[in-house]
């Protein structure tokens, strides 16, 4: 099977390339390397991947309408697991641009290289911030969406509707994965664990926002792994529109939606205290108010899922943070030496 894999050198594009690369999967993976957070930790993460002989890495920009349509029709997909975006709700206030030409214009890329090529499963990544200022716990995929509160949230919500839409259009199957707060080893320096980690590790305070009044629902990314995986070995079909209980009745496309979360959120400080005692070290608290664009609370309904493909995440807040500052004391004490990488 050949898939391709957008976004490949970010955290989650990483882990499941290594994934598909060890089942003996045939992975074609694109990434533009933008300098949005260290392209070091980028292209170290390449460096695991590269000398797989079933590996082969683009560097290519998705919203570069000609070379996106030159790869599709120089390759051939079964499926297209479409990770790449512009992350971050907090930079979209400072660069809203971003947001349009990689979430938008990419992404509309994407589903015409699948439209053109009869992709057997197209699965993009949404997320739960498409649930915005959603009181209703926890989140389900019937939920109303229509408000969300950041541009990444209504770019997340766009790529949904173009989604279904291209699926309603020209029989794309398609099923869209909303995360929940991803975290674990080789992940993404701006999320706020990586701080917290990074800030204690260094005797530094860290920033608690709306005075630690916060609940996530951190996922440990071996969890959106095989879920992504299961959901891969089960496209939609015919038969899944009368059966689901998060779409329309109204639509007859092989379109779906899941969440991918632990259902279990944790308190902000909390989860600063696993942090502490992973770390063996206190934190020096800085207590901020709310950030624009921030929801209190997120907690993700993952009945669907189950139903559809037998998994529910289960990995602890205390394992995977434990995980995390193994891979995070390692990385930074070693500093992976990167090696020599060849663009196709």
């Amino acid at each position: 099977m050949n898939v391709l894999i957008t976004g490949v050198a970010g955290f989650i594009g990483y882990h499941l390339a290594r994934r598909l690369l060890e089942d003996g999967v045939q992975v074609y993976g694109v990434d533009n390397l933008n300098a949005y957070y260290d392209v070091n930790l980028k292209k170290d993460r390449l460096a695991q991947l590269y000398p797989k002989d079933n590996f082969t890495f683009y560097q290519l920009d998705l919203s570069d309408r000609i070379q996106v349509a030159q790869l599709f029709q120089e390759k051939t997909f079964n499926q297209v697991i479409h990770l790449a975006a512009q992350a971050g709700v907090r930079y979209s206030l400072e660069n809203p641009w971003a947001y349009i030409d990689s979430n938008i214009t990419g992404f509309v890329n994407v589903l015409e290289g699948c439209r053109q090529s009869a992709i057997q499963h197209l699965i993009f990544a949404s997320s739960s911030s498409v649930y915005g200022a959603n009181t209703k716990i926890p989140f389900a995929t019937s939920d109303n969406v229509d408000y969300p509160i950041s541009l990444y949230a209504a770019t997340k919500r766009s790529n949904e509707l173009l989604a279904h839409t291209y699926s309603h259009l020209y029989g794309i199957p398609t099923t869209g994965l909303r995360f929940f707060t991803v975290y674990g080893p080789w992940g993404r320096p701006d999320m706020a664990y990586f701080k917290f980690v990074q800030a204690i590790a260094n005797n530094k305070p860290i920033d608690v926002y709306n005075n630690g009044n916060m609940q996530r629902d951190f996922t440990y990314i071996d969890d959106i792994i095989e879920g992504i995986v299961r959901v891969m070995e089960q496209p939609p079909h015919e038969l899944y529109i009368t059966s689901s209980t998060n779409f329309s009745p109204n639509s007859n496309a092989r379109y779906r939606l899941f969440n991918i979360g632990n259902h279990n959120p944790i308190k902000l400080l909390d989860f600063i205290r696993v942090i502490e005692q992973a770390l063996g070290k206190k934190a020096t608290l800085n207590f901020l108010p709310m950030q624009p664009g921030d929801v209190p609370a997120t907690c993700a309904d993952v009945d669907d899922l189950i139903q559809a493909v037998g998994f529910k995440p289960t990995t602890t807040i205390e394992r995977g943070i434990h995980q995390f500052v193994q891979w995070y004391q390692h990385y930074y004490q070693t500093q992976l030496l990167t090696q020599p990488l060849i663009f196709c």
